[in-house]
């Protein structure tokens, strides 16, 4: 079908931050935004159930060709169904039971024309057939695409990364986070001497006529769109079990020739980061689908049950300390960091890219969690303080609604010692373990919104954390606890902060000594100096502290 010629209508909208902070942001979206990131009336009246993916992957033109089959509920009548696929992919056509359908495309949106009856409680089923060149990744995993290298033998090293840009740059799908389906079948073909890994566990290999082999992959669970992936090699496999707290877990490790003696080593941390996961976070939460651990031309990427490694086989980020404390150096980062976000993104998953703070923050603080369990409290503490050096503070952690728009950066380390303030605020490192558990439990295999995280933990916890929230996520201000000596006293109050916050927290007047906890607002308040000129904040707080004139 010919291709419908449209206008782009840009769309201007302005993301006033909350009062006090610099500036306002200006953000321009385009009706392609929209498309993407808003659950749109064509896909609203229909609940995802199943796909299957098929694939070819033909290596020496860099295209593939395909199908998905989409089966899904009818939630109510609705005749016209949102399907997408980015350009320069094209479908090629619709069909349900059996029959072609007619379709427009509107930018990386397909309209489907529906010519049965959808009647609402009914399970139906489209299967879409597709083909072309996808967009090649520029820079994986934060410009997502297809990944085309080789090994050093020359043979052909592929991947996909899709996060940010979407799974619709390599497959149709439904590309919005809300809605994810029950279970998956994955079905690739790759040249005969190459191997595929995907999600799930591996049903069926098949050696095809044409020198060609197809891959067969179910995954039992859940499984957000972008989690799905590709890796295709001259893969060497060794595997082995782990008595995890719901039984025996598969792990399964695939690796090139070269580096099979330098993964075998570094991938023994895997059993140790499931160790520590499963005490703070409860069971890892795919025992049905297995771990992987796989090697990619790229850094490094979370996809369920399949994660991705290109760390180079060294400990830190690249061998570099995030937090520049020496704890970061003891821990392979993109095992410890990748496999976090099984938890928190996987099992936990946002339904807004505006809210990807709920990946990463959780997971960033996994890393001290980490750190935490084998080398002690203080050793994480000083790991997640030390990685403050990192934020920016440039715009809010949370970005704006229905566009495909994440927001700073900050949610890696800003948000990870907000958590590690709020739980200071707990107080309670037994009730904390035990929030972080329940939460997993709470939202097993859900996608979330941040008002039900930040309502979970005010309700958790009893403190009132909205202001906190506030301040982190949607501010760029780090609150300031000001201090000044008037006579035998000093007053105290917070500024650089939200309407409402009155944050408490522990302080010991002078440079050391005992902590005590005081509760500042944004009025001064007052207390003995006991002889002392100066106020220190607990270093385990995110916040400033700073004496004023008198």
């Amino acid at each position: 079908m010919p291709t419908k010629v449209i206008i782009i209508r840009l769309l201007t909208i302005s993301l006033f931050l909350l009062p006090g902070m610099a500036s306002a942001q200006r953000y321009q979206f385009t009706h392609d935004d929209t498309l993407r990131g808003s659950i749109t009336p064509e896909r609203s009246w229909w609940d995802l159930t199943f796909y299957h993916l098929k694939v070819r992957v033909q290596p020496t033109d860099s295209t593939l060709k395909g199908s998905t089959e989409i089966r899904y509920r009818v939630l109510k009548s609705s005749q016209i169904m949102q399907v997408d696929l980015q350009r320069p992919l094209s479908i090629e056509r619709v069909e349900q039971d059996g029959k072609s359908l007619e379709f427009r495309r509107d930018g990386n949106a397909f309209f489907v024309t529906l010519a049965k009856k959808q009647q609402p409680g009914q399970n139906e089923s489209v299967t879409v057939y597709y083909a072309g060149k996808p967009k090649v990744a520029k820079r994986p995993p934060w410009d997502g695409g297809m990944v085309w290298s080789h090994d050093k033998e020359g043979n052909w090293f592929i991947a996909t990364a899709c996060q940010g840009l979407g799974a619709s740059v390599w497959w149709p799908c439904k590309d919005h986070m809300y809605d994810e389906p029950d279970s998956m079948a994955i079905s690739v073909t790759v040249p005969e001497d190459l191997m595929d890994v995907s999600n799930g566990r591996l049903i069926k290999t098949t050696t095809n006529p044409d020198h060609t082999r197809t891959f067969d992959w179910y995954v039992k669970n859940p499984i957000n769109n972008y989690g799905v992936n590709l890796n295709i090699a001259r893969y060497v496999h060794w595997d082995e079990t782990y008595p995890g707290e719901k039984g025996t877990l598969s792990l399964n490790y695939y690796a090139l020739p070269e580096h099979a003696d330098s993964a075998k080593n570094q991938f023994r941390q895997v059993p140790k980061m499931l160790k520590a996961f499963e005490y703070w976070f409860g069971p890892y939460p795919f025992y049905e689908d297995g771990y992987k651990l796989v090697e990619t031309p790229y850094l490094g990427m979370e996809h369920q049950s399949s994660v991705t490694y290109g760390n180079r086989f060294r400990n830190g980020y690249l061998g570099r300390d995030l937090s520049r404390t020496g704890w970061g150096l003891l821990w392979d980062f993109i095992i410890v960091h990748e496999s976090g976000h099984e938890w928190f993104a996987n099992n936990i998953t946002y339904k807004d890219v505006a809210d990807m703070w709920i990946h990463e923050s959780f997971t960033n603080y996994s890393e001290c969690l980490f750190t935490e369990y084998y080398y002690g409290k203080d050793a994480g503490a000083t790991y997640v303080i030390g990685c403050r050096a990192n934020i920016r503070n440039d715009k809010p952690i949370i970005g704006v609604y229905n566009v495909n728009h994440e927001g700073s950066s900050d949610m890696y380390y800003k948000g990870g010692n907000m958590l590690h303030t709020i739980r200071q605020l707990v107080g309670n490192d037994a009730k904390w373990h035990q929030l972080l558990r329940d939460m997993n439990k709470t939202f097993y295999h859900q996608t979330v919104t941040t008002t039900q995280i930040e309502q979970y933990m005010t309700q958790q916890t009893g403190a009132n954390l909205k202001p906190v929230f506030d301040q982190y996520l949607r501010d760029v201000r780090i609150p300031v606890l000001e201090y000044r000596l008037v006579g035998a006293d000093i007053q105290y109050r917070w500024s650089q902060c939200v309407p409402g916050f009155a944050m408490p927290v522990k302080i010991c007047l002078g440079e050391s000594g005992p902590l005590k906890q005081i509760q500042p607002t944004s009025q001064w308040k007052t207390m003995p100096a006991n002889g002392t000129k100066t106020l220190t904040v607990d270093a385990n707080y995110y916040v400033l502290c700073q004496r004023v004139s008198e």
